[in-house]
């Protein structure tokens, strides 16, 4: 794993949309999607670290044009061995 990436959401819908562009956006894969509650969720992506950047930031635009609202977004470069074993 060379990079993860993660957007939050505030809906279903639109971490779905997020998901769909991401992956069509660049060379990222889905390793999770958490229901958090109260309306959010988390999806996890990997690749390598250009690839998970751009696939984010593709990612970030869409929950506004859904009607579903952008939490939060992140990208870990070079996450550290344990971090795999939480994912």
């Amino acid at each position: 794993m060379e990079a993860i990436g993660m957007i939050e959401t505030r809906g279903f819908v639109a971490a779905l949309e997020a998901l769909d562009t991401m992956c069509k956006a660049a060379a990222v894969r889905m390793i999770d999607l958490k229901r958090v509650g109260s309306g959010l969720v988390t999806v996890v992506v990997e690749g390598d670290v250009a690839a998970v950047s751009s696939a984010i930031e593709a990612g970030k635009q869409v929950p506004d044009r859904t009607g579903g609202e952008l939490v939060s977004a992140n990208v870990i470069p070079r996450p550290h061995p344990e971090l795999a074993k939480m994912m």
